[in-house]
């Protein structure tokens, strides 16, 4: 049997797991990560990878390192991320802790860990859409995941759903999935009567008119990317994963009335929709699996 670690880097903490080939989660702990200007920040990061090792005991197969910005092509380090956590574009984690280390998106990682320990294990082409402060993706293709030119492949939260819209999402593209559903726009969307999608969906529960045409206008737009992304790729399975599923009903209800809408279902089939499995630890599940399948 083997042992991964994952590590789950992020502006606020450090992540990190332990886990077998099977799936079997044998230790999770968090660190600060005190994002700073000169990089300091990383010495947390090697304490994370130490307390694991100090821990086990044994050896470790092998380590993922999940993170924002886009990896190299090679997986072992962040080549693109401006802006934040300083220090961290082309810095070589496995230099730093003396063991091959596999690099990949946070977006990837969640997809990776559905595809290696959660819901869509067993299939072989699969979607992935993280719905929380902005939207993100992955795409499982033949069993792999799909990263393609500089490793940016799944940004599906930058899909266009309106060519003219004056809005545009961090990439510069208008009418975005991102901000027609991702919880930084509520304020925006809600002409400041809501500021979290949390509010929101309350209010849409209460019977809320306002909230109602905000809620389901962003869940009407979700449902025509998803219609769109099943006519391009027939994916086996979409799972949706991050913060806004856990609007439960209020979500896949409604998303449920409109695919049956919009969805192209030639000789009646449909395209399982289903809610992720990994919460909070879906990062470093997701990247110790991505490394197992780097190393087995």
């Amino acid at each position: 049997m083997k042992i991964a670690m994952g590590i789950d880097l992020g502006g606020t903490n450090v992540k990190g797991i332990l886990v077998n080939d099977e799936g079997e989660i044998l230790k999770q702990h968090y660190i600060a990560t005190q994002d700073d200007f000169e990089g300091k920040w990383r010495a947390n990061v090697l304490e994370m990878v130490n307390y694991l090792r100090n821990y086990w005991q044994q050896p470790i197969h092998s380590i993922g390192l999940s993170s924002p910005g886009l990896p190299d092509a090679h997986n072992r380090c962040i080549s693109f991320l401006p802006n934040r956590l300083a220090g961290l574009e082309n810095f070589d984690w496995g230099e730093y802790f003396q063991q091959t280390t596999h690099v990949i998106n946070d977006a990837h990682s969640a997809l990776m860990a559905e595809a290696t320990f959660g819901v869509a294990k067993g299939y072989r082409h699969v979607v992935l859409l993280t719905l929380g402060t902005g939207v993100g993706g992955g795409l499982l293709i033949n069993g792999q995941l799909y990263q393609g030119l500089s490793q940016m492949a799944g940004h599906l939260g930058h899909l266009s759903l309106h060519a003219t819209d004056d809005e545009v999402s961090i990439v510069g593209t208008p009418g975005s999935l991102e901000y027609a559903i991702g919880n930084y726009s509520v304020a925006k969307r809600s002409k400041n009567r809501f500021q979290s999608t949390w509010e929101l969906v309350e209010a849409y529960r209460q019977g809320d008119a306002w909230a109602a045409l905000v809620w389901l206008t962003s869940v009407q737009k979700l449902a025509v990317a998803l219609s769109s992304i099943t006519n391009a790729l027939s994916p086996e399975l979409i799972v949706l994963a991050g913060g806004i599923t856990l609007a439960d009903d209020a979500l896949f209800g409604p998303l449920k009335q409109y695919l049956n809408l919009y969805e192209w279902r030639p000789g009646g089939k449909q395209t399982p929709i289903v809610q992720a499995h990994f919460g909070d630890m879906a990062g470093a599940i997701g990247a110790a699996g991505f490394a197992l399948t780097r190393t087995l």
